[in-house]
């Protein structure tokens, strides 16, 4: 285990165990809320805002931040504006992201290599600022869900029911979709855009086979996602592979072995 005593993959692991907390929370309110696509939204217009980082010469994960959270306003616009196809607005601004990503890959030929990182996750890179930064990204998050437990359950589950209640849902949805903002750009460049979302996702359908309560829901997603990652990375760097889709795949095959297993207490 000498690679344990490697400075860049204890970095990868302290970044990687902190978003294993972050990106299932928030990815288990998404889920929940049947709104689970936002994710590979908010990723590509993240790429978006890297590749003019590149091009302008500003730190790339502060730009994408930035595009990130401009999407969330403008999804919760559109969601406004169709009511009745909700979904549509996340496929206009995913379609704005990916369109607005090529023509910035095509003027900063030169930077494509590094993009390229940030599409599949570049963790053994991560420095200083980015465990920083991510590390500002987690408090955050766990303080906003800690101090709003009560009304996000509430809004996840009955909307309407909040909204009758006198909730501010609009303000909830709004922190919702700026938290998500926040951890998946500083996520990209962990497991990469075009994965993120599986780190979103993915440990909550495991929660959705295995747990009985929403608070069995939220340890389930975090213990899941922090197995997968660090069984990930201590894979792939022994292997050599490359530690996002290590990641990932890891999560498939525990979702896999979930679902297999309840078919047969079923079967039973």
């Amino acid at each position: 285990m000498d690679i344990l005593t490697l400075e860049f993959f204890q970095r990868a692991l302290i970044g990687g165990v902190l978003i294993g907390i972050t990106a299932p929370l928030m990815g288990l309110f998404l889920v929940l809320r049947r709104l689970s696509m936002i994710g590979d939204t908010l990723s590509h217009v993240s790429i978006a805002g890297v590749a003019l980082g590149f091009l302008i010469g500003v730190y790339p994960v502060a730009v994408g931040l930035v595009f990130a959270i401009a999407a969330t306003f403008a999804i919760e616009k559109l969601r406004k504006a169709y009511k009745t196809y909700a979904e549509l607005s996340i496929a206009i601004i995913m379609s704005g992201g990916v369109a607005l990503a090529s023509l910035l890959f095509s003027l900063g030929k030169g930077f494509n290599v590094s993009v390229t990182g940030y599409l599949f996750g570049s963790i053994y890179t991560l420095d200083t600022i980015d465990l920083l930064l991510i590390g500002i990204v987690t408090v955050v998050v766990l303080l906003a869900i800690g101090l709003h437990a009560k009304e996000l359950f509430l809004l996840t589950f009955d909307e309407d029911a909040a909204a009758v209640s006198g909730l501010p849902t609009r303000y909830f949805n709004f922190m919702i979709s700026i938290l998500t903002a926040l951890v998946i750009s500083v996520s990209i460049k962990i497991v990469g855009a075009l994965l993120v979302s599986a780190l979103l996702t993915i440990p909550a359908a495991c929660s959705l086979v295995i747990a009985r309560s929403f608070r069995q829901s939220i340890v389930t997603v975090v213990a899941v996602a922090e197995l997968a990652v660090v069984a990930g990375l201590m894979t792939a760097g022994l292997w050599n592979l490359a530690p996002g889709g290590t990641v990932v795949m890891l999560l498939i095959v525990i979702l896999l072995v979930l679902l297999s297993f309840r078919r047969k207490f079923s079967a039973g």
